[in-house]
């Protein structure tokens, strides 16, 4: 098969990671090439199976590093930014990895004449008082200012088997007696899941979708804090106390794990600042059709999803739906 035959290659940064993967399985599928550029590429090896043979590969890259970054990008035809961080460690901040590195990414795709997608979050805002977002934010505005043309897609929170929302709180459930409500549970999500947010990843380097556009991507239904608390308990059949904990204490308590070396935190003071806001498709997404709908998907139900991978936290014992096992 001569070069100009070869089906179209694709670099997908952060690819090893949670919607990454998802990522690449979606377009393997779709029997596109894969370049899969990550910082540890020998630890992305379990992607392999995904694609058939030679169909996917990895290169070394950190978007810190722009040498890097133009090298992953050299002769594909489409580039696909996953990369994000919830918390900043070492030299890993949000600017460093999530300003930076978009814009990094976004340069070194026009200078290969390849179209992009870049994975956002709602809520990406240059003016936010979460840092998070706020790199989120201006790293939209880079792209955009580098490449008219790109996709950029917002998700809410995302949810599936490897999330580290719902699989936190479950894995909590097991040993604490009770479950903590920020801000007393009412911040409102829209969580989508993972494989619906790469069929659109997909979809939107298919041509599905106009260019130059950012997409808000949430699930079929709007659930608070407390709401999603609840229905975790009723999948892992357990009974626990939701308590309130104010946005002051649960700040103070994130900018003290934040401060314990070389152990990912369970919470920070920026994801508290977050929660203060709700993380829902905006009315004028769903007005203008920013969603997921513009691609076709229809959005899966968190209900119907969450057993099958919860499941593992469940008590020993059948499951009886009655909030203790049989």
């Amino acid at each position: 098969m001569t070069l100009s035959n070869l089906p179209p290659l694709v670099t997908v940064f952060g690819g090893s990671g949670f919607v990454g993967r998802h990522v690449v399985r979606a377009l393997a599928r779709r029997g596109y090439r894969i370049r899969v550029a990550v910082r540890r590429p020998d630890l992305a090896g379990y992607l392999q199976p995904m694609g058939g043979v030679g169909q996917i590969s990895f290169v070394q890259a950190n978007l810190r590093y722009r040498n890097s970054v133009d090298r992953a990008v050299e002769g594909a035809q489409y580039v696909i930014n996953c990369v994000g961080i919830l918390f900043e460690s070492g030299r890993n901040t949000f600017d460093a990895v999530q300003d930076f590195g978009a814009r990094a990414v976004a340069e070194a795709s026009r200078a290969a004449g390849a179209k992009l997608v870049h994975v956002s979050a709602i809520g990406a805002d240059e003016n936010s008082p979460s840092v998070y977002a706020r790199t989120k934010g201006r790293a939209e505005k880079a792209v955009f200012a580098t490449l008219p043309d790109a996709i950029v897609l917002r998700p809410s929170i995302v949810f599936g088997p490897e999330d580290g929302f719902f699989n936190k709180f479950a894995e909590m459930s097991r040993f604490a007696p009770a479950l903590p409500l920020i801000g007393g549970g009412h911040t409102k999500f829209q969580p989508v899941y993972v494989a619906d947010v790469a069929e659109a990843v997909a979809r939107a380097i298919e041509g599905k979708v106009e260019t130059g556009r950012i997409y808000e991507l949430g699930g079929p239904e709007m659930l608070s804090f407390r709401q999603c608390l609840e229905m975790i308990l009723r999948v892992v059949d357990r009974k626990r106390r939701l308590v309130s904990l104010p946005f002051g204490i649960a700040s103070l308590i994130g900018s003290v794990s934040s401060l314990i070396p070389f152990v990912a935190p369970p919470l920070t003071s920026d994801q508290v600042t977050l929660l203060k806001t709700d993380n829902v498709v905006s009315d004028a997404a769903k007005k203008e059709g920013r969603t997921l709908q513009a691609f076709g998907i229809t959005p899966s139900l968190v209900e119907v999803i969450l057993p099958t991978y919860l499941v593992r936290y469940r008590p020993q014992g059948q499951f009886t739906g009655s909030g203790r096992a049989a």
